[in-house]
């Protein structure tokens, strides 16, 4: 019989951290929900997430689109467009999302009270 090591319930292997890394940073989750109510351009996205720098969008973009979370679609105008809309394997990212961010809301009064306990018990260590 071959024995096999148990997984471990955070454990992460080394694909699929470089996936969720990628996927669930800061830009990624607000381009995401901007491209889930409808297709945009680059300019748009800027406008609409006004702290994101150039180059942080457009890494963002290139690696979603790499994963295929989004595709990017050269429009036939003139001048030449680009857009940017979430893709089917995109879309279902959203249902564990909203898992994660209703445990979030669900759990802010626990968070809360340990962020206090641990303010309180620094700020004593350090003789505030």
């Amino acid at each position: 019989m071959t024995e096999t090591t148990p997984t471990l319930p955070f454990e992460i292997s080394a694909p699929h951290r470089e996936l969720l890394n990628q996927v669930l940073d800061k830009w990624s989750l607000e381009v995401l929900n901007q491209l889930c109510e409808s297709p945009a351009r680059f300019s748009e996205l800027r406008r609409t997430i006004p702290s994101v720098t150039q180059k942080s969008l457009t890494a963002t973009l290139r690696r979603l689109e790499r994963n295929g979370v989004i595709e990017r679609m050269v429009l036939g105008t003139r001048p030449v467009a680009v857009e940017y809309r979430i893709t089917g394997l995109g879309k279902t990212l959203r249902p564990p999302i909203e898992e994660i961010l209703g445990w979030a809301s669900a759990q802010m009064p626990r968070i809360e009270a340990a962020r206090a306990r641990f303010d309180q018990e620094r700020d004593r260590e350090s003789g505030v």
